[in-house]
């Protein structure tokens, strides 16, 4: 079968290094293998989304060589396919009345850990008014085979729990949204920062209640800022549109987080690095941006 991969920026402002080194493996991936790439603004979160922000990331994937096939496909014109995917959840998913204060007292967790949910509406909220959707998770693991990580194993029920599915049946949660776009547009394979491998077990889990497969998963280990977090605006050099307006050759980028990567040296387009693509090849180390790291893209 063709494998069909997809790049999917979010439009809350302008692409940095993390998110190239990202699409550069989603996109080799399925290019690679004679597979088909689409792409996909995931702008869901309307406060997120900045002016413009879609026509500058089309420019700057274009600039640095990445093509894709088909149109362009835009989240928040497919609410209609939400509510006709919400309804198929019927039975599986139950309102929630609990905000983040009840969660909060419900379910203490520590820093930035993602609370247990307790259960607390799985029997029923009476006349109260729902302020989400989720989806029913019975215990046991979820396993499935990381593309660069290997095998995987999640008890979603032990460490999640029922996790929201929707805000309302247009205004899915990113779980929901993402695995319905992703076997809605044929997407046998997605790639994304590692960031994202807790969210797998739950994105599989909502395609089994779907009664759809999932696709396969491979996750890119991060790119740091020379703090040693995940790059953000206080990381102003690390962002593309810096980097053009220095006047960076888009070669030298694509160059560079190859090389990062484990494919080989020597500025490069996404084209030219097709034979050397393979996943064997990988590292799974984050790449932190120092600040002589940083200064060879420019």
């Amino acid at each position: 079968m063709m494998p069909v991969g997809r790049l999917a920026p979010s439009p809350s402002g302008r692409l940095h290094l993390g998110n190239v080194r990202t699409f550069l493996w989603a996109w080799l991936s399925a290019r690679a293998a004679g597979g088909r790439v689409l792409l996909r603004v995931e702008d869901l979160d309307a406060s997120r989304t900045k002016p413009g922000a879609v026509e500058r990331i089309v420019d700057d994937l274009r600039w640095l060589g990445f093509d894709w096939d088909g149109d362009i496909v835009v989240q928040s014109a497919r609410r209609d396919f939400y509510r006709a995917t919400f309804a198929r959840l019927a039975g599986k998913i139950y309102p929630c009345r609990c905000g983040k204060s009840e969660l909060a007292q419900s379910a203490p967790h520590e820093g930035d850990v993602e609370p247990c949910y307790p259960g607390t509406c799985r029997a029923g909220i009476g006349a109260s008014t729902p302020v989400a959707w989720r989806l029913r998770v019975e215990p046991g693991e979820v396993s499935f085979v990381d593309r660069l990580y290997g095998p995987r194993a999640c008890d979603v029920a032990k460490d999640v729990g029922d996790f929201v599915v929707a805000r309302s049946p247009d205004q899915p949660s990113y779980q929901l949204a993402v695995a319905a776009d992703d076997v809605d547009q044929g997407v046998t394979e997605v790639v994304r920062g590692d960031d994202l491998l807790p969210s797998a077990a739950r994105q599989i889990l909502v395609c089994r209640a779907l009664g759809v497969e999932p696709p396969s998963y491979g996750h890119v280990p991060l790119v740091l800022g020379a703090d040693g977090t995940r790059l953000a605006k206080r990381h102003g050099g690390t962002w593309l549109a810096g980097l053009r307006d220095a006047g960076a050759k888009p070669e030298r980028i694509i160059g560079l987080l190859a090389e990062s990567s484990g494919l080989g040296e020597g500025d490069a387009t996404p084209a030219c690095l097709l034979p050397r693509w393979s996943w064997a090849k990988l590292s799974r180390e984050r790449l932190t941006l120092t600040p002589d790291r940083l200064r060879a893209f420019q």
